[in-house]
C-alpha cells in the first residue's frame, strides 16, 4: 500500500502538519511560511484525490466535488466551534486577544458557509433536479450564513470596543448552537440531503482523498484565521496611533 492510499499514513502526516501550523503561526512572521505550506498542500490534496479516484457508479465524475463541497462544509462548522471557545475565554478573561481570534475566524467562516452553499447548489442540479429547495440541511446552512453576516454586521454598526465584543460572543455562542443544528439536520429530519460523509458511509476508493482535502482545508482555514488576526492587530495598533496623535494635537496620519 503507498503512502498516497494509506489512511493511517494520511492521518498522523496530517496531524503532524497542523501541529506545525500551529507552531509557526504563534509568530506573525511563520503566517507567511504556513500559507506556503498549504498551498502546495492543497493543491497535492486536490491532484491526488481527483486522479487517483474511479467515477461514482451514479454520478460519474461529479462525485468528485465532493472533496472540496464537503471539507468545505465542515470548516464552516468549525469556525463557529473557535467562535464559541474564543467568545466563552473573552467573556470570562475580558482580553482583547480572544475577541479578535473570534472576528478573524467569522471572516474566515463566512466565506467557507457562502461557498459550502455554491458549491452545494453545483451538485445539487444534477443530482436533485434542482440548485435549491428548502430542505432542512440547506436551510439550516442557509441559516448559518446568515449568522456569519450578522455577526460582523454587529461589529461593523457597534462603536464602542467592550460592547462590540460582548455582544459579539453572544451572538457567537448562538451560532455554535446553530452549527449544531446543521450538522445533526441530516438525522433529525428527512432530508433530500445524504447523511454526514464519513468514512463508514464512503466506498474505500474515496476516503483517503477526502481526508487529504479535510486536512487541507483545515490548513486554510487555519492560515486564513492567523493571517486576519495579525492584519487586524495592526488595524487596531495603527488606528490607536491615530488617536493618539489626535488627542496630542498632532498630524493623525499613520
Amino acid at each position: 500500500m503507498g503512502i498516497v492510499t494509506s489512511a493511517p499514513v494520511v492521518y498522523l502526516t496530517g496531524v503532524a502538519l497542523a501541529a506545525v501550523g500551529l507552531v509557526l503561526v504563534r509568530r506573525q512572521a511563520g503566517v507567511r511560511t504556513w500559507g506556503i505550506i498549504t498551498i502546495l498542500f492543497f493543491v497535492f490534496a486536490q491532484a491526488a484525490a481527483v486522479l487517483t479516484s474511479p467515477p461514482d457508479r451514479d454520478m460519474g465524475d461529479l462525485q468528485k466535488i465532493l472533496y472540496v463541497h464537503v471539507p468545505t462544509a465542515w470548516m464552516s462548522l468549525l469556525g463557529f466551534a473557535i467562535i464559541f471557545v474564543a467568545s466563552l475565554l473573552y467573556l470570562w478573561r475580558r482580553n482583547e486577544r480572544y475577541d479578535r481570534i473570534a472576528l478573524a475566524t467569522a471572516e474566515a467562516g463566512v466565506v467557507f458557509t457562502a461557498l459550502s452553499l455554491l458549491q452545494g447548489m453545483i451538485w445539487g442540479k444534477p443530482t436533485w433536479g434542482v440548485a435549491w429547495t428548502w430542505d432542512a440541511r440547506l436551510t439550516s446552512q442557509a441559516i448559518n450564513l446568515v449568522m456569519y453576516v450578522g455577526y460582523l454586521s454587529l461589529r461593523a454598526f457597534t462603536d464602542e470596543e467592550e460592547r462590540r465584543a460582548r455582544w459579539s460572543a453572544a451572538v457567537g455562542i448562538l451560532g455554535f448552537l446553530n452549527a449544531n443544528i446543521v450538522y445533526m439536520s441530516v438525522r433529525w429530519w428527512r432530508t433530500l440531503h445524504q447523511v454526514q460523509s464519513t468514512p463508514e458511509t464512503m466506498s474505500p476508493e474515496y476516503v483517503v482523498g477526502l481526508r487529504l482535502n479535510a486536512f487541507a482545508f483545515l490548513y486554510l482555514l487555519l492560515w486564513f484565521v492567523a493571517h486576519r488576526y495579525y492584519t487586524g492587530r495592526m488595524e487596531r495598533e495603527a488606528e490607536a496611533q491615530v488617536e493618539e496623535r489626535a488627542l496630542a494635537g498632532g498630524p493623525a496620519h499613520v
